[in-house]
């Protein structure tokens, strides 16, 4: 049997009238740039989150740097975020001028462990960007009001967490504002990269939205120099089109991996997720925690079961960020864990059998 780690085609055939009818109307009306579809989308996608404002991006990267750039964050500034996350949560700090400050996971939750942000607080720090990690959401509460004390903005990356929830309130509506990413790999997904911001700050709102089009809302009536950060027609339409089927989508992942812990269960090498209490995980991964997980995975892989690593290499180890002289023991989980995690495939279409294949591969390579 063969188990991709995400299968995107099999979605697409089960919706396939309604993303052909997206993308032949936006050809047929020659609705690339702006218009109607994108309008849509970000109607659509502020009336599901219930928010004031959706700003449409060209990417979920482009998001996080308009967010911090419109609030003011730059030269001198800090901004803390999590140690373990795509390298778009640290980048677009580094792209406003200001200098990320890392913080290790926490070692149940593999999201930012809130309990060591207060240490890394100095004058220059202005903002917490937490990143809800893998579907489930940080203890955003605790982060809301160590900002509060602070005088911090709270910006939330949920690039991997849409519909997530902690505590009845979701991913994206505790901050300031929040970014999205619809890459094509997302619980939602355009057919490309694609993004949003959201936020109920009318002023900031505004701000985001004229910087991501040249620095303009009107044509020709340039306020400031922007950046071309688009959402195209296409993408707009497939989102839109995609967009009922979310909560369906949802509520299949979340199954698939209680299939998946129930089945894993009694294996001794290996870590299921633990879900933080009064949390609704989305599962956009499910991440296990493997002893000798190398030759897991290319035990999987030789059985035809596709996983990945997220991410074997943490932020601070990076070559990019070598300047700020960080050690191992600076993040002793984060450490830890990357030689150790492993993202099983998951996926809302992925069946009961492929989820026991799975599982009985695993068992298989710790029985040799």
């Amino acid at each position: 049997m063969n188990v991709p780690f995400v299968d995107l085609k099999l979605q697409y055939q089960s919706i396939k009238p309604q993303i052909d009818a997206a993308i032949e109307n936006v050809i047929t009306e020659t609705a690339f740039i702006g218009g109607k579809y994108v309008n849509q989308f970000e109607k659509d996608f502020q009336n599901l989150y219930g928010v004031k404002h959706c700003i449409s991006c060209a990417n979920g990267t482009d998001s996080l740097y308009i967010i911090m750039k419109m609030l003011g964050i730059g030269k001198n500034d800090e901004v803390i975020t999590v140690a373990n996350s795509w390298i778009s949560s640290s980048e677009t700090i580094s792209q406003t001028g200001a200098t990320p400050v890392f913080i290790d996971i926490d070692e149940n939750y593999y999201s930012i462990n809130e309990q060591l942000i207060e240490q890394k607080i100095t004058s220059k720090t202005k903002a917490i960007m937490p990143v809800h990690l893998q579907g489930q959401m940080c203890a955003i509460d605790v982060i809301s009001n160590i900002c509060k004390k602070h005088n911090l903005f709270l910006i939330e990356d949920c690039a991997q967490s849409h519909l997530s929830e902690y505590k009845n309130v979701r991913a994206g509506l505790t901050g300031i504002a929040a970014s999205f990413s619809f890459y094509p790999g997302k619980n939602l997904g355009a057919y490309g990269d694609a993004g949003c911001i959201i936020t109920n700050d009318d002023m900031l709102a505004e701000k985001c939205k004229m910087y991501a089009r040249h620095g303009a809302l009107i044509k020709h009536q340039h306020k400031m120099e922007g950046i071309n950060s688009r959402l195209d027609g296409l993408q707009a339409a497939i989102l839109s089109a995609k967009l009922p089927y979310l909560i369906k989508w949802t509520e299949q992942r979340i199954a698939a991996a209680a299939a998946y812990t129930d089945a894993l269960k009694n294996i001794n090498e290996i870590v299921t997720p633990l879900v933080r209490p009064q949390s609704k995980h989305t599962y956009h991964l499910y991440v296990i925690r493997a002893k000798q997980r190398n030759d897991l995975a290319k035990h999987l892989k030789d059985n035809g079961v596709e996983t990945a690593i997220h991410y074997p290499i943490p932020l601070p180890f990076m070559e990019a960020y070598q300047y700020l002289n960080y050690s191992n023991s600076d993040f002793p989980v984060s450490n830890l864990y990357k030689d150790e995690i492993l993202s099983l495939p998951i996926f809302p279409e992925i069946t009961t059998q492929q989820i026991n294949y799975v599982a009985q591969q695993i068992k298989a390579f710790y029985s040799k």
